[in-house]
């Protein structure tokens, strides 16, 4: 007699591939792509509108752009040649890392036009790659932050602990190479107040540096860094440190000294004493001391609206081109509704 129970089980059990064993997934609309879409057909009116909306709007903005960085005022001094003495030229590294050599150097500048406050104050460092895996990693943001975490180190070596064991606060390399150039400004024996206040993005001074973390131990390892930092004021209010730890990803680039806060006019003349101490003749870098106003859209910048320029022209380019080709060569249009998702699928054959 055959058996007639369920393969593989007695009767009244579950076959192997149920329900409750099926992989299968859970149907929706969402899942199996059944939702309705919105397929739009490029008519040549839909082509050549988009282009002429895009030429109209990105013109005008670049023009904008480009006269707004036209009236921006700015100064740029490279220093590291000049405040270098003839003498020491052939050993620029040993002049530079000498604790004896006077590294004062005075420079003239008159200005050509207005400068309307407030005036930033930039320095510029070139052949600086700040981007560097090793570089970017050398820091402690829990030891910034928190004082409890001082002793966390971890990825901060060579420039971790003291000889001692004792541990650096901020350590890592970027804080140890912090840039220590100074520059002081003055204008018919008077000096220029250099406003160093609120320089640094308040993101960083109210998140990222705790207002109990004070510097310890700082500049005390085996290898030369660049600035110190004073013990007694905590983190949070030390911005040149703050402007100084976030990290460039080019190695071209400017960081905030300061703000002058006084108009300058046309052929004053202005005497800048500079302190050349920061070392970057050991890698062949560059060293700007960079004056600059600012408008709307910042400092200096051509580029961007020369970029809403370039989209601009070739939209309305494209637009023109796609008008002289429909009316010279028109292509009859088909019907949308015989395309395959307008028509019943109930009539397909």
């Amino acid at each position: 007699m055959m058996d007639m129970s369920p393969v593989g089980g007695k009767e009244g059990q579950s076959p192997p591939n149920s329900k409750k064993t099926s992989k299968k997934p859970k149907y929706s609309r969402f899942s199996q792509q059944e939702l309705p879409a919105w397929k739009p057909i490029l008519t040549p009116g839909w082509v050549i509108s988009t282009f002429t909306v895009i030429g109209i709007i990105f013109i005008p903005v670049g023009l904008a752009s480009l006269f707004s960085s036209e009236k921006v005022e700015e100064a740029v001094f490279r220093y590291d040649d000049t405040c270098l003495p003839s003498s020491d030229a052939d050993n620029a590294v040993a002049y530079i890392k000498s604790a004896t050599t006077n590294k004062t150097c005075t420079h003239k500048w008159t200005v050509e036009h207005k400068m309307q406050a407030p005036i930033f104050i930039y320095y510029q460092l070139d052949n600086y790659y700040q981007n560097h895996r090793r570089y970017v990693k050398s820091r402690s943001d829990k030891q910034l932050w928190n004082k409890a975490s001082e002793s966390d180190t971890s990825n901060c070596s060579p420039e971790d602990k003291t000889k001692g064991n004792a541990p650096i606060v901020p350590c890592g390399l970027i804080a140890w190479s912090l840039f220590n150039d100074t520059y002081k400004f003055s204008m018919n024996n008077k000096d220029l107040t250099v406003n160093k206040k609120n320089i640094a993005w308040s993101s960083d001074r109210g998140s990222k540096f705790g207002p109990n973390v004070y510097p310890k131990n700082f500049q005390s390892g085996e290898l030369i860094g660049g600035g110190k930092l004073d013990e007694s004021i905590p983190l949070s209010e030390q911005e040149d440190l703050i402007v100084w730890m976030r990290t460039a990803a080019l190695p071209t680039f400017r960081k905030l000294y300061g703000k002058i806060e006084t108009d300058l006019e046309a052929n004053n003349e202005i005497e800048i004493v500079i302190q050349n101490n920061y070392n970057t003749y050991e890698f062949g870098g560059k060293k700007n001391l960079v004056l600059s106003t600012t408008t709307w859209i910042g400092g200096k910048n051509p580029f961007l609206g020369m970029a809403y320029l370039v989209v601009g022209g070739l939209s309305l380019f494209c637009a023109i081109g796609f008008i002289l080709l429909y009316v010279i060569k028109p292509r009859p249009l088909g019907d949308p509704s015989y395309l395959s998702w307008n028509r019943n699928p109930g009539i397909l054959k």
